[in-house]
This record gives structure tokens, sequence and C-alpha cells, in this order.
């Protein structure tokens, strides 16, 4: 059975009609949402819409720059917090899952 895509479709339509933001905001948050993805293809169709809707590219730049550093952030914490929680896991006393009875498979 094929993936039908309908719901995601129509919340999507409904999402972009919103009256809360602006056209020009729209296309900045979604040009966020493509390049944190990851997804090349999507960044560049983003791209071309908004410059076709006269967001100029000084501006597409310091997105990039936001968008980048925020990312970054996210990165950074991310790390501390899994190098301390690996600490913590480390210092804590080995329980039933390090017991000779778990390992033999009993």
């Amino acid at each position: 059975m094929a993936f039908d895509d309908t719901k995601v479709r129509e919340y999507l339509r409904a999402t972009h009609e919103t009256p809360l933001l602006t056209d020009r905001e729209k296309h900045l948050v979604g040009l966020a949402v493509t390049m944190t993805r990851g997804c090349q293809v999507c960044t560049r169709g983003r791209i071309e819409k908004a410059r076709a809707a006269g967001i100029g590219d000084e501006l597409l730049n310091a997105l990039v720059g936001i968008v980048s550093a925020v990312n970054a952030g996210v990165v950074a914490a991310t790390a501390r917090e899994a190098f301390r929680m690996a600490d913590v896991s480390s210092a804590e006393e080995c329980g039933a899952l390090c017991s000779g009875e778990v390992t033999a498979g009993r």
C-alpha cells in the first residue's frame, strides 16, 4: 500500500493559510527548517521561492548565520549533557545488568 499523504497535505495547507505570519516570515521559517534538516534540494527550493518573493541574499545569509549559530548551540548543549550523563552513568554502581547471572544468560 502506497503512503497516503492526504492528512499531511491538509495540515500543511492549513498551516500556510494562517494570518498570524506574513508570507515573508513563512519563507524564512521554512528555509530555517529545511537548512536544519539538511536537505539541499529543499533548501535550494526555499531560497528560490524566497528570492522570488523579494527577499534578498543579504537577509538570507543573515538567516543562515542565525540558523548555524542556533544549531551549533544545540549541538554543544547536547554533547555537554551527554558527557554529563556518561560521567554519572560511569560513577553509578553496576546493578542487575552487570551481575554474573545476567551475563551468563540466566
